[in-house]
């Protein structure tokens, strides 16, 4: 998983496919926000709980580069890794892999900040987790 520092395995749902039997380009959006989610679940984060106490990370840039097309039955892998860009903001890096030859479908750098009761705030426990799980930090750590 060379510089990655998360990956989850995905199936392609036929409801996905758009007219041309490809998995529609909104749909990758969906895919890189799941990967997104099962990360800062997997790391002690809960959005939902996150929320409640009044903070929510929001997506505030995305840039994609769609490579090639998924199709019905196709398994896949989104990876990322993440970088803090000061004290509000994170910047991932993803990928959208298909399994049976790894071949890289889709890139993304995704810019997320923090509102804290509905405004731009820090919140520490995300920034440290970011910082802990960095793509610099995991290098230190090998």
């Amino acid at each position: 998983m060379k510089d990655w520092i998360f990956e989850v395995t995905l199936d392609v749902r036929d409801y996905e496919l758009d007219s041309q039997a490809i998995v529609n380009n909104a749909t990758y959006l969906n895919y890189f926000e799941h990967g997104r989610h099962m990360f800062m679940r997997t790391i002690g984060l809960d959005f939902a709980e996150l929320h409640t106490q009044g903070i929510d990370p929001v997506v505030v840039n995305i840039e994609v580069d769609y490579r090639q097309s998924l199709r019905s039955g196709d398994r896949f892998s989104v990876r990322l890794k993440v970088e803090p860009r000061g004290r509000l903001r994170y910047r991932f890096t993803q990928q959208i892999v298909r399994s049976s030859d790894g071949v890289v479908m889709a890139d993304a750098r995704i810019t997320a900040a923090t509102l804290v009761n509905g405004r731009p705030g820090p919140a520490p426990m995300i920034q440290e987790a970011v910082e802990k799980f960095s793509s610099h930090e995991a290098e230190k750590r090998r």
